[in-house]
């Protein structure tokens, strides 16, 4: 990795608190009681339950959603054999994943044992503790050895993920590729370079579904794995070394149908490829670089179906598709292990969701066109949010069904909809709107460029793909800047400065002579503030079509910014006013909160309006809205001027926007609770908790906003305009890097939409 990326990663982990996880109190201790139930006296209640029935222990404390991700260190992603204390960090980031994408809590446990049976012992005594092992990053042979053994000696699922993970994903590859092929799985021939954990477990996968073990050859480092090659060779090796005189990787290749690499890069050479049978699927999952690039392949074989492990070629085969949800169905159904029927259930479950047509979310997901199942679509990406409600019920399922399951679920109606909902909470808001933003990037300028900020936030902008940066200010500051800091900017940036590019600013300063003479604003001023103030300049770029988006401010006073693009990038013909929409992401979901920065006493009219422009904001981020209009009052409780204004709002909500799912006056706390609300009103139809959130007044949006995301470790995301002709956002003066970046992705999404629509 190169130098800044490495510091980048460094402070990432140890800002601004050292590592990745925590723990939180799922319970309050705000009083004595509180502190009683928890631990003495109360406490003693649940563990007599416990020692009578041990299955109450998923019921009374954590453990039913509690994983181990347990390491020994000695084979880390690329770095091999680190050590214990060394992978940590790793083990960290496979924890964070599993809580992001399944809601699953997770210890890492870094243990200081490399003989296997010393290793073992350790695992098999925690099983009192957590409701499944996941096993992570131990090198080959021995890590057949200790899942085996874990296995018979566990009640608790044990997954070895680099091999299990991998060989599921892999799977879900074959069955796609080989449908689009029109082969049979029970028909192809298949050769592997490596034959480690990763190979092993991939093949005996699809042996178990059809495929033959006369099919199969291995490959690895030593050559062909034959029979008589190793007298101590490993039965599950053996298994597949076969009678033959080949000795090399390019003398078994005649005739493949499949290609299966988990090797080292570079080691399938492209002259090797007309040897491959018509059709082949080539699996090159070698990290970072694969065992042969898919540019190469289609120059000579454009019937290939490719796939690789890395995010930026088509069909990724990527564990974070498969681990959370499958150990998300287990831990549902108190399952005793993941067998063979449950992998399989996931195999079959990831290939069908890359077969299903998308949903309304998924389509938004992907830029409004979701991908076609086909040779460039063979299985899912990592961010649909399908996955979760397509493999844990199917896994769930194969556990009941392969007698596996200690805790059935009866109602698995019920259990979608549990899904579902946490789909909506995952704090993934920006997930899809970054994609979107790297199907079509538009040029963006940004006017405070020499903020340090700035420029790391556009470093970001530039390795993510999200857009073209224009950069406005002194190019000599910039570009000092940009070494001084050590970026990688220098020719993937344009830079512009008002004082210096004379050619492009003349005509620009005409336009805004005319735009703003007779707002008291004289030749000679106006010419000053279009080379001198940069909100003013890179708005004339935006509404001179030079850029599709611009983000200013972000110093100074938020208001002065907002005066000086107004004239140059008015409301939109359909609209009255502009309004400000803030976000907040927070643990149990998101939070919208409007008018945050504009309207500081708003009538009901514009209540309304601001309302339906923030309702279609939140769509766009594939939401549905669920809007609150807040008061002090609930219900007609009060006829204060301010809960007057908000019935007023809301009826005219009802008339211009029927579809939309609205309710108010009404308390903060009955907008996020339905059971409150349901004891003020029996008719109301806004159901769940809202997650848009209106406020009679600027005062009342902005307190509530910044307190709420001063007591939280919430991230804003925001304020967006809504209303404008053009995609321009103002920046806050606290803004960071990533609310920089998240903000870019907006604005490239609007303009996206604004040029469709145009």
């Amino acid at each position: 990795m190169d130098e800044d990326f490495r510091k980048a990663a460094l402070d990432y982990h140890r800002l601004p608190r050292p590592g990745k996880l925590a723990i939180e109190a799922t319970k309050r201790m705000a009083t004595q009681r509180d502190l009683a139930l928890a631990y003495s006296p109360g406490v003693a209640a649940p563990c007599i339950a416990i020692a009578e029935n041990p299955e109450l222990a998923r019921d009374y404390t954590a453990r039913g959603n509690l994983v181990a991700v347990i390491s020994n260190g000695t084979a880390v992603l690329g770095l091999g054999d680190i050590g214990p204390l060394a992978s940590k960090p790793v083990m960290e980031g496979k924890a964070v994943l599993f809580k992001k994408f399944a809601g699953i809590d997770v210890f890492d446990i870094e243990v200081d044992a490399k003989d296997p049976d010393r290793f073992i012992e350790v695992v098999a005594a925690l099983e009192p503790t957590f409701g499944g092992i996941n096993l992570e990053d131990i090198k080959a042979p021995e890590c057949f050895v200790i899942e085996r053994k874990l296995r018979e000696r566990m009640n608790i699922p044990v997954f070895h993920d680099d091999q299990h993970g991998t060989a599921i994903v892999c799977a879900a590859a074959v069955r796609n590729a080989l449908l689009v092929q029109g082969k049979q799985l029970k028909d192809v021939k298949l050769v592997t370079s490596g034959a480690g954990a990763a190979a092993l477990a991939c093949v005996d996968l699809l042996v178990s579904m059809g495929l033959p073990v006369e099919n199969v050859t291995l490959t690895d480092i030593k050559g062909v794995v034959h029979a008589g090659r190793e007298p101590d060779m490993p039965d599950n090796m053996a298994r597949y070394a076969r009678q033959t005189d080949a000795r090399t990787l390019p003398e078994v290749l005649p005739g493949a149908d499949i290609f299966l690499g988990l090797s080292a890069p570079r080691v399938f050479k492209p002259e090797w490829l007309p040897l491959l049978a018509p059709n082949p699927l080539i699996l090159a999952m070698a990290n970072p670089e694969p065992e042969i690039l898919p540019e190469l392949v289609y120059e000579s074989r454009p019937d290939a179906i490719m796939a690789t492990g890395r995010s930026d070629y088509a069909n990724q085969v990527n564990n974070v598709l498969c681990f959370p949800f499958i150990f998300r169905g287990a831990l549902d159904v108190g399952a005793s292990e993941i067998n063979e029927a449950m992998k399989v259930a996931a195999v079959e479950a990831i290939a069908e969701l890359a077969r299903a047509e998308a949903s309304e979310v998924v389509a938004s997901a992907y830029g409004g066109a979701a991908p076609v199942f086909g040779s460039q679509y063979i299985i899912p990406k990592p961010f649909d949010p399908r996955l979760i409600l397509q493999i844990a019920p199917a896994v769930a399922k194969a556990a009941m069904d392969s007698g596996v399951a200690t805790r059935p679920i009866a109602d698995f109606d019920a259990y979608q909809a549990e899904l579902e909902l946490f789909v909506y909470r995952s704090g993934q808001l920006m997930r899809p709107v970054f994609e979107r933003a790297r199907k079509q990037p538009v040029k963006v300028a940004y006017a405070e460029a020499e903020d340090e900020r700035v420029l790391r936030a556009v470093q970001t902008v530039v390795d993510e793909g999200l857009a073209y940066p224009v950069l406005v200010g002194r190019r000599e500051v910039i570009t000092g800047k940009i070494e001084e800091l050590g970026l990688r900017l220098a020719g993937k940036v344009e830079i512009i400065d008002p004082q210096a590019d004379k050619d492009l600013f003349a005509p620009l300063i005409a336009d805004y002579q005319r735009l703003v003479g007779r707002r008291g604003v004289p030749p000679i001023a106006a010419e000053r503030r279009v080379t001198g103030r940069r909100t003013v300049a890179a708005s004339m770029l935006l509404a001179t079509g030079y850029v599709e988006a611009a983000l200013v401010g972000g110093s100074g006073d938020w208001w002065q910014h907002m005066k000086y693009a107004l004239p140059i990038i008015p409301r939109r013909d359909n609209v009255s006013r502009v309004y400000a929409m803030s976000s907040l992401i927070l643990d149990k979901g998101t939070l919208f909160f409007c008018d945050t920065h504009v309207n500081v006493d708003p009538t009901a009219e514009q209540i309304a309006e601001c309302t339906q422009l923030a309702a279609e904001a939140v769509r766009r981020f594939g939401l549905t809205p669920k809007a609150a209009l807040l008061s002090h009052s609930s219900f007609g409780a009060s006829d204060s001027p301010t809960a007057r204004k908000m019935r007023e709002a809301l009826a005219l909500l009802r008339t211009q926007a029927p579809d939309l799912e609205v309710d108010g006056e009404m308390h903060a706390d009955a907008a996020l609770s339905q059971h409150l609300r349901d004891r003020m009103v029996a008719d109301s139809p806004l159901k769940g908790s809202a997650n848009l959130l209106v406020m009679p007044t600027l005062d009342a949006a902005n307190i509530g906003l910044t307190l709420l995301s001063a007591a939280t470790e919430s991230l804003l995301v925001g304020p967006v305009l809504l209303g404008m002709a053009k995609p321009l956002h103002v920046l806050i003066p606290s803004v960071t890097a990533r609310g920089i970046v998240n903000l870019t992705a907006l604005a490239v999404n609007q303009a996206v939409s604004e040029r469709a629509a145009s």
